[in-house]
């Protein structure tokens, strides 16, 4: 299975295994600044040079080998699952992604049809029901990720801990994780400790969202998305999350964490 998600700088000073929705453009052109002294221009997915990805053949010897003798600096980063799901469907579900189209072509006009999911018209700028579409799209990916119909779980509303697991299962071995919600904190923390070609001030980094802009801006506080019923179905999906990485299942209006993550806890937990 190797190591999908892992991107590694060419100077090897970092490995940084991705969680999407989760700072993930912000850490890789970090990692591209810290090796090349300037930013990708573009998004840093569509990066084909410049760093080490999994997804790129000729990453595979060079992530594989570093990984597993654990020669550099691992690390990850979280966020809590119950912002991160519903930046997920306004991005993904809501929003027209940079190629222009809808994401996964007719995924959309499937859950119109079936789970009665409002988008924003056409081009996800029209007035809709936020609230009761996004409960909706929450039993979708309910559906997804336990019975895997009507399809299988997109990576980015799949479970953090099943991201996070892979690189582990796999022979690697994480040095630090840490939270989106206190980003520069947890970034530092990784900085300080590698030694990398050019030097990074985290006050004068900008934040590389690249989702935003692509759907509707959100409506109400993230507390109003939750009733009873999708606070059961997010934690019935995320319950290893929130236990692992320590966020709060019971107040979706705190995105902050509630206690310290416990690394051996998560490499014994998810490393069978």
């Amino acid at each position: 299975m190797g190591f999908p998600g892992t991107w590694m700088t060419e100077s090897e000073s970092m490995v940084y295994r991705v969680v999407p929705k989760c700072a993930c453009s912000t850490i890789g052109q970090i990692m591209f600044y810290s090796d090349h002294g300037r930013f990708f221009d573009g998004d840093i997915h569509d990066a084909t040079e410049g760093l080490y990805k999994w997804a790129q053949e000729g990453s595979h010897e060079p992530i594989s080998r570093n990984v597993q003798g654990h020669h550099s600096y691992a690390f990850t980063c979280v966020r809590n699952p119950y912002t991160r799901i519903l930046s997920s469907f306004f991005d993904k579900i809501c929003g027209i992604q940079r190629n222009g189209s809808r994401y996964r072509g007719n995924l959309v006009p499937k859950l119109t049809y079936t789970y009665g999911i409002e988008v924003g018209g056409e081009d996800g700028k029209q007035e809709f029901d936020q609230i009761k579409s996004f409960r909706r799209f929450l039993l979708f990916a309910r559906d997804t990720i336990r019975w895997r119909r009507p399809m299988d779980p997109d990576i980015h509303w799949s479970a953090m801990s099943g991201h996070v697991s892979t690189f582990i299962v796999n022979g690697g071995r994480y040095d630090h994780i840490f939270w989106t919600e206190k980003f520069n904190e947890g970034m530092q923390v990784v900085l300080d400790a590698v030694k990398t070609p050019h030097s990074v001030d985290l006050a004068t980094i900008p934040r590389f969202n690249e989702s935003e802009g692509h759907g509707p801006k959100r409506a109400h506080p993230v507390e109003d998305y939750f009733d009873d019923l999708s606070m059961h179905l997010v934690y019935e999906i995320y319950k290893r999350d929130f236990e692992l990485f320590k966020y709060d299942p019971f107040d979706p209006s705190n995105k902050m964490p509630v206690g310290e993550i416990d690394l051996d806890e998560v490499h014994a937990k998810l490393g069978n």
